[in-house]
């Protein structure tokens, strides 16, 4: 199997490749594993499939994920790969450590991850660690470096993300504000400015679907 085999079978279920890197002992990856795939949403197409998938009909929780370890457990066992998921710990997946190691994402202005092609709307629904060493290109250049405004610096309405990290209740006591209420509907003004978020793709119902667990989460 090539890189491009991989891809052409993630895009048969909405999802791409967001790197892939060859670990080393310090990566925590599982052991046996010569190449390490990251993945994530592929749009058009992911949102759409998603939300006519069992997983969103049922009104369970958590149908991302629940459709993730799905979709992604089948892939891994279609091609001899083991799955690996950033939920279901503790303990959890060192995804953070595998996005920075992949050479395709870097930590932004604003710390959260930013990726060459997603932008600072880089979600990784799970990984697939195959025994083979699979050629890797070469890794692109970091979009921050060539940002001459980063508007990522001074999107953030209330001002909780910034250069000087995440205040976390600080975003959700403005989420609870009038004001606030329009960004449950469109998404992270942060994660919206980023210029290679624009080109990205993604839904605005997803953004919204997102942000309207983050506000549950500190409102239950």
């Amino acid at each position: 199997m090539t890189l491009a085999d991989l891809k052409a079978a993630c895009r048969t279920v909405h999802l791409d490749i967001l790197g892939a890197f060859h670990p080393a002992q310090e990566d925590i990856a599982p052991v046996g594993c010569g190449t390490l795939v990251l993945l994530g949403p592929r749009e058009p197409g992911f949102w759409a499939g998603f939300t006519q998938s069992p997983e969103w009909l049922d009104n369970e929780p958590d149908p991302i994920d629940r459709w993730s370890v799905r979709v992604i457990s089948a892939l891994a066992e279609q091609i001899g790969a083991t799955a690996l998921f950033p939920f279901g710990g503790p303990p959890y997946q060192p995804f953070f450590r595998w996005a920075l190691a992949s050479g395709h994402a870097w930590q932004s202005p604003v710390s959260l991850l930013v990726h060459a092609q997603a932008g600072l709307m880089a979600s990784y629904r799970g990984a697939l660690a195959l025994p083979e060493r699979l050629e890797l290109p070469p890794a692109p250049p970091k979009p921050c470096d060539s940002c001459a405004d980063k508007p990522c610096l001074s999107a953030c309405p209330s001002a909780a993300l910034t250069r000087e990290g995440y205040d976390v209740p600080k975003c959700h006591a403005f989420l609870d504000t009038k004001e606030g209420r329009s960004h449950l509907s469109q998404g992270c003004n942060v994660r919206r400015a980023c210029p290679v978020s624009q080109s990205y793709g993604r839904v605005e119902e997803q953004s919204a679907y997102h942000m309207s667990i983050f506000h549950k989460g500190a409102t239950t």
